[in-house]
C-alpha cells in the first residue's frame, strides 16, 4: 500500500511542477517546418509581396526570377502585409488612409480597400475568434471580426508607438513593444485587458516629469534640425535618438521638471517580438540599445541582453526554431540615409548567443521580411535603400539585391507552412 501511495504522490508532482524536458518538448514552431503547406493553401502562387511607404504601392516579385513582374496602389503609406488567420487573405495596411488592401494570393491581385482606421499592424487570436489591429498613433488595440472586419471593442493603451505583439504559448496572453516609450505591454486576451507594463529605458512617458536626473540639461533653445521626433505631451518632445526639445517658448520651458525632462535620453526603442521555441523567453528586438532583449514572459521581467548591431530591428526563426535571423538596420533614426551599416545577426536562442554576422556589401537598412517556404533563403526590405534583399541562409551571402519602390517595409513570403497566421509578416503556427 505504501509504496502505491508513493508512486501515486510522484505523479501528482510532476503533474503539478513539470520538468525541464518537458518544456523542452514544446515547439510552438513545430507545424512550420518545410513542406508542412496548410491545404487551404494549395493554389496559392509563390510571390513576395513587398510595401513601398513611401510610394504607396506593392511591388509583387517572383521569387524564382528574382524580378518584379507587377506593382499596384494601395493607399498612403502602406506598412506590412499580414497574411489572414486562415490562410486566404494577404491584408496591405494602409496605414495613412485609414485602409487595408485585400489581395488574393492565389492570382496576386488586390481587391478594394477595407475601411479600418490607423492600421499599423494586424495580428490574430490563437482561436482566430479575432482581429487585432495595432492602432499606433490611436494609443489602442482594436479587435475586429476576422472575416468581416468589423470593429468588436477596442483596448486603450497607456504606452506609446505600440507596433509588434507575440503570443504565448496557449495564447491567452500578448505582449506588445511600445517603441515610443521603450516599454512593452502584456495583455490578458482572456479578460480583454492589460495586465501591465515593462520599462526598458530608465524612463517611460508616464513618469517623465517626475524621474530624477543627473545628466547635463540641454538648452531649451537647442535646433531640431535632422532629428526625428515624437511628442511626449504638449510642452515636450523627444527625438529618436534622444534629444530633449521644449515645443514652445513659454514659461514652462524654465520650470524644473521640464527641466529634468529635457535632461532625459531615451535608451530602448522595442521593435519586434519572437517567442522561443519553447515558449519560455520572449525575444525583443531594441532598436536604441542594438542588440536582443531576452524576457521571461510569465514573470514579465528583463532576465538578459545579446548585442547584434546598429538599429536591431526585426527576428524571424529558421524552419524549425533552432536558429533566429535578426535584422540592424544600421542607424537608430525613424527616417536614415541609404547604404548604412546594417548587417544580419544569427543568434542560437538556446545558446542565447550570436553565432554568425552576415554583413552586407556597400552598406544596407536590412528591415522586415520572412524566411522561404524551405528555409533556404532570408527575403529583406532595405528600407532606405529602397531594395529588397536576398540571403542564402546557408551560407550568409547576400545573392540578390532588388530595387522596389521607395521606402520598403513589411514584405512578406508566401506561402508559408503552417496551419495558421497569427498576423504580421507571416507569424505561422
Amino acid at each position: 500500500m505504501r509504496k502505491y501511495l508513493k508512486l501515486a504522490l510522484v505523479y501528482l508532482f510532476f503533474s503539478i511542477f513539470p520538468t525541464s524536458q518537458a518544456s523542452e518538448q514544446t515547439n510552438i514552431y513545430k507545424y512550420t517546418q518545410a513542406g508542412m503547406f496548410s491545404p487551404s493553401i494549395k493554389n496559392a502562387l509563390f510571390r513576395v509581396y513587398v510595401p513601398n511607404g513611401q510610394s504607396g504601392t506593392v511591388s509583387v516579385i517572383d521569387p524564382t526570377t528574382y524580378k518584379v513582374i507587377q506593382t499596384f496602389q494601395t493607399g498612403k503609406d502602406p506598412q506590412h502585409v499580414v497574411p489572414s488567420y486562415d490562410l486566404q487573405t494577404l491584408w496591405v495596411l494602409n496605414n495613412k488612409s485609414n485602409s487595408m488592401t485585400p489581395i488574393d494570393p492565389t492570382t496576386g491581385n488586390p481587391g478594394r480597400n477595407v475601411a479600418i482606421d490607423d492600421p499599423y499592424n494586424l495580428y490574430f487570436t490563437m482561436d482566430g475568434k479575432f482581429a487585432i489591429v495595432v492602432c499606433e498613433g490611436r494609443k489602442q488595440l482594436e479587435f475586429h471580426d476576422p472575416k468581416t472586419m468589423k470593429l468588436v471593442s477596442v483596448l486603450p493603451m497607456q504606452c506609446r508607438g505600440a507596433n509588434h505583439m507575440e503570443f504565448a504559448v496557449d495564447g491567452r496572453y500578448a505582449i506588445v513593444t511600445c517603441e515610443f516609450s521603450g516599454q512593452l505591454m502584456k495583455v490578458d486576451l482572456v479578460n480583454n485587458k492589460v495586465v501591465g507594463y515593462l520599462s526598458l529605458s530608465p524612463y517611460h512617458s508616464e513618469n517623465l516629469q517626475e524621474r530624477q536626473q543627473s545628466d547635463k540639461t540641454t538648452s531649451s533653445s537647442s535646433s531640431t534640425s535632422g532629428h526625428s521626433l515624437f511628442s511626449l505631451s504638449s510642452d515636450i518632445t523627444i527625438s529618436v535618438d534622444g534629444h530633449v526639445f521644449t515645443n514652445n517658448n513659454s514659461q514652462k520651458d524654465t520650470d524644473k521638471k521640464t527641466q529634468k525632462a529635457m535632461s532625459m535620453k531615451m535608451t530602448s526603442m522595442p521593435q519586434d517580438i519572437r517567442s522561443s521555441a519553447d515558449g519560455s523567453l520572449f525575444f525583443v528586438a531594441d532598436m536604441l540599445q542594438d542588440g536582443v532583449v531576452l524576457i521571461d514572459p510569465f514573470r514579465f521581467v528583463k532576465v538578459g541582453f545579446i548585442p547584434t548591431g546598429i538599429g536591431t530591428h526585426a527576428v524571424y526563426p529558421s524552419r524549425d526554431g533552432k536558429l533566429f535571423y535578426v535584422s540592424n538596420r544600421g542607424c537608430h533614426h525613424i527616417s536614415c540615409g541609404p547604404h548604412g551599416p546594417g548587417s544580419i545577426s544569427v543568434i542560437d536562442p538556446v545558446k542565447k548567443a550570436v553565432i554568425a554576422t552576415w554583413p552586407i556589401p556597400q552598406g544596407g537598412s536590412p528591415d522586415m521580411g520572412n524566411i522561404t517556404a524551405d528555409g533556404k533563403e532570408l527575403w529583406l526590405s532595405g528600407r532606405y535603400d529602397n531594395e529588397v534583399y536576398v540571403f542564402d541562409t546557408a551560407t550568409g551571402n547576400l545573392t540578390h539585391r532588388i530595387p522596389v519602390g521607395r521606402g520598403p517595409h513589411g514584405l512578406a513570403v508566401w506561402p508559408q507552412p503552417g496551419r495558421f497566421s497569427l498576423g504580421h509578416t507571416g507569424n505561422m503556427r
